[in-house]
């Protein structure tokens, strides 16, 4: 293992220490417009994609999908973290052949809060041995040094989505790309469990029945029992997954000779094979919509969609 002295291990806290007010900021979102009545719920469905506006109405058709959970937790390893809203969106083009293709937002299918991990990094790397870590452990007297917040962010477009599994239990509903962005002011800012290369796949499924309900809307949002657009409302399950596999976390300090990385996985169990971890969404609100009858607006189904959409933003 390569030797660090003490003025370099002293230069690199400094700078690592700088990078806290960066790291603190989290990652910014673009704003989301609101939209009336019963397109409320889609608010990022991407009805613009060119894969959504060329459906015709016949062999393939439009549909939106939006699942919200207010809070849950999710297990990495042996670390637990409580989570807080995560809205999922996608656009679903349904092909007559009853298989499906995903269309992901533009900045991604998922936003989630960030979560803070319990014990911050007292809790995930240190007490330790390890050269430089040891440094760094000595100063977290400081909360502000001492908190880690955790974020999942999608990586990828999801795939194999099943409109079925939905509505029963113990059946994945999606497949969903994602890794955690750990931020902290020692983590500098591209620390993350599970890379673009090498995410972390969820594929979450009903623990419980969800409720079920369809209604009828005008293009617009407002309610019409006879309206263009329907909406399936599936409500108040909770989602979870057990299959999903972790990898070590990478980029972590700057790079330093592995060493950050090599305390985190060290202390959080990681990586982490399949059946070791776990995601838990409660009182799940999921929903999806589409036009009642594509097949009248043929070969134009996309872009009556879209229209539609647009028309009901606020």
């Amino acid at each position: 293992m390569p030797l660090v002295s003490a003025r370099t291990r002293l230069a690199t806290l400094s700078a690592l220490t700088a990078l806290g007010a960066f790291a603190s900021m989290g990652t910014a979102t673009a704003a989301v417009p609101e939209l009336d009545g019963s397109w409320a719920p889609f608010t990022r469905c991407p009805v613009d994609a060119p894969a959504m506006l060329a459906t015709d109405g016949l062999d393939t058709a439009p549909q939106c999908v939006s699942s919200f959970s207010a809070g849950g937790s999710i297990k990495l390893g042996n670390t637990t973290v409580v989570t807080g809203r995560t809205d999922l969106q996608i656009g679903v083009v349904q092909n007559a052949d009853g298989t499906s293709t995903v269309v992901a937002p533009p900045a991604g299918s998922i936003i989630a809060d960030s979560a803070t991990v319990p014990g911050g990094l007292l809790g995930l790397m240190c007490p330790s041995d390890i050269p430089f870590i040891t440094d760094i452990c000595r100063q977290l007297s400081d909360a502000r040094l001492n908190k880690i917040t955790a974020t999942v962010e999608s990586v990828g477009t999801p795939s194999d989505f099943d409109q079925i599994a939905g509505v029963l239990t113990d059946m994945p509903i999606v497949k969903i790309p994602v890794r955690i962005h750990l931020q902290n002011p020692f983590l500098g800012s591209n620390c993350y469990i599970g890379t673009k290369s090498n995410p972390i796949m969820l594929r979450p499924s009903n623990a419980t029945s969800p409720s079920f309900a369809v209604e009828r809307f005008n293009g617009d949002g407002s309610p019409n029992e006879e309206g263009d657009m329907s909406r399936l409302n599936l409500l108040g399950s909770t989602q979870v997954d057990k299959t999903f596999a972790v990898p070590g976390a990478s980029g972590c300090g700057l790079g330093l000779f592995g060493l950050i990385d090599g305390a985190v996985n060290l202390k959080t169990g990681l990586p982490s094979a399949a059946g070791k971890n776990s995601l838990t969404l409660n009182n799940t609100q999921t929903y999806l919509s589409g036009l009642y009858a594509p097949g009248l607006v043929a070969p134009d189904a996309g872009k009556v969609m879209s229209q539609n959409w647009h028309s009901a933003v606020k």
